[in-house]
């Protein structure tokens, strides 16, 4: 099935799937700068300025966010759970393709993909303290914490220099639409991978 997908995905953009660069991700806030195309492990957040080397991040739940530079030619993908999300990965990635490619914030565009949503993640205090108040709720009648990623993540790109703008924030909860998207905790714990993938073309590995 998964393989079958990546066949579809590679059909409906136009790409040959064995170009994707990803990796194994482990909920940090390391970022590759990536120039050739296969899985790695150990980071959470992928950036190049390489045409036809489409970037991508898996989630199932937690927050995938996407940067293109249109001026420097730069994508980035990066995967924001809780714990990237403390960690400022999103800032951090956009600090990154400053660093390495001279990345003006304000040229760049932004997408915030579909996670588990601020009125769906509700979690205990050993989550909610890592949050400032802005991104956290208490509810009472509950006696548990409400956390908000995608607000985190905006708000993290909008530090970084993002033009506000220029930043799109998906509508959509991965956790109250499990029926289209894979949820860790709808489904829990056995969901499949959702993937999240920019990149720009070029005539050999984009064109079929």
């Amino acid at each position: 099935n998964v393989r079958e997908n990546y066949r579809r995905l590679g059909d409906a953009l136009a790409f040959d799937p064995q170009r994707i660069a990803a990796g194994y991700q482990v909920h940090g806030s390391e970022i590759l700068r990536v120039a050739a195309p296969g899985q790695t492990h150990g980071y959470d957040a992928f950036v190049t300025d390489r045409a036809g080397l489409p970037l991508s991040v898996t989630v199932a739940d937690c927050t995938p966010v996407l940067l293109y530079d249109p001026v420097r030619r730069v994508v980035a993908a990066a995967h924001a759970g809780w714990r990237g999300t403390v960690a400022g990965i999103a800032e951090k990635t956009v600090a990154a393709m400053r660093q390495w490619y001279g990345t003006d914030p304000r040229d760049c565009w932004a997408y915030i993909g579909a996670c588990i949503d601020y009125a769906d993640y509700q979690v205990d205090a050993d989550v909610a303290d890592h949050f400032a108040p802005a991104y956290r709720r208490w509810e009472p009648g509950e006696e548990k914490y409400y956390v908000d990623l995608k607000g985190s993540n905006r708000d993290q790109l909008l530090g970084a220099g993002l033009r506000a703008g220029r930043i799109e924030v998906s509508p959509f909860s991965t956790r109250s639409r499990s029926a289209d998207f894979f949820s860790h905790r709808a489904e829990a714990g056995q969901a499949g991978r959702g993937i999240a993938l920019i990149g720009r073309p070029d005539r050999s590995s984009f064109s079929r």
